[in-house]
């Protein structure tokens, strides 16, 4: 790999890593979902104005595998909620090598939100900005950040994004 180009190989691995992601979310196999970060990963739902102030509040916050792991155990044992079903949109994968298998990643992302007796309507849309590292020879999430576009976040918020 040339620096600061991605060679396809690796390209498809990240984009299969995305693939992943949101197969997991989707299909609500949210005992896969920490799985794919690193022990000492970082993962936020946070509004945009609050990333861009560099002010920490998020509507999500693990600091750890471990905390994703309470998080997904809280889902299945404790919160009550109507069934749902959703599709998580990723685009725009931008992609710079940092050397020695870490990358930064963008991409666009959207969840589309679909209740048994209603329309299809859009959950939260925004932007992750990632930072991705190899580890046993596949690559995991170090970073994820889900900062959302829209200051009004429904209160069915409920799924990682």
């Amino acid at each position: 790999m040339i620096a600061g180009r991605i060679d396809a190989e690796v390209r498809f691995e990240i984009e299969d890593l995305y693939a992943e992601y949101a197969d997991v979310l989707d299909t609500e196999e949210l005992d896969r979902w920490p799985k794919l970060f690193v022990a000492d990963a970082f993962y936020d739902v946070i509004p945009r104005e609050n990333y861009e102030r560099q002010l920490p509040l998020a509507i999500i916050r693990c600091e750890s595998r471990a905390m994703m792991q309470d998080r997904v155990r809280a889902i299945r044992e404790t919160l009550m909620f109507e069934p749902r079903f959703l599709r998580h949109l990723i685009s725009s994968i931008r992609i710079t090598a940092n050397g020695n298998d870490e990358f930064d990643v963008t991409a666009n992302y959207a969840v589309l939100e679909t209740l048994p007796d209603e329309m299809t309507k859009i959950l939260n849309a925004g932007r992750y900005i990632d930072k991705l590292v190899r580890e046993e020879g596949k690559l995991r999430f170090k970073q994820k950040r889900c900062v959302y576009d829209s200051s009004v976040v429904p209160n069915s918020l409920v799924f990682p994004v």
